[in-house]
């Protein structure tokens, strides 16, 4: 995942409101919170920035093909 690092980041975040007390535990929470957080995401079926450019750029090129066959289908009914 790309994200690794900002997702650590957050479960590092996460644990720091711990008590003191509990600081000790903090790495296996942090691991679990770090877990919770990937399975989470990946349940949401996201798509990756790049993933979501190529998608654009084809559907721009797909919109563009529609546009120019409108077109000619157009000029063919004109000419009928």
């Amino acid at each position: 995942m790309e994200n690794t690092n900002q997702i650590d980041d957050l479960a590092k975040k996460l644990s720091n409101f711990l008590p003191s007390s509990l600081r000790n535990l903090q790495s296996d929470i942090k691991n679990n919170v770090q877990g919770g957080l990937e399975s989470s995401l990946r349940k949401m079926n996201l798509v990756t920035r790049e993933e979501f450019e190529i998608q654009t750029a084809v559907l721009l090129r797909t919109r563009e093909k529609l546009e120019k066959l409108e077109k000619i289908v157009e000029q063919l009914e004109a000419n009928k």
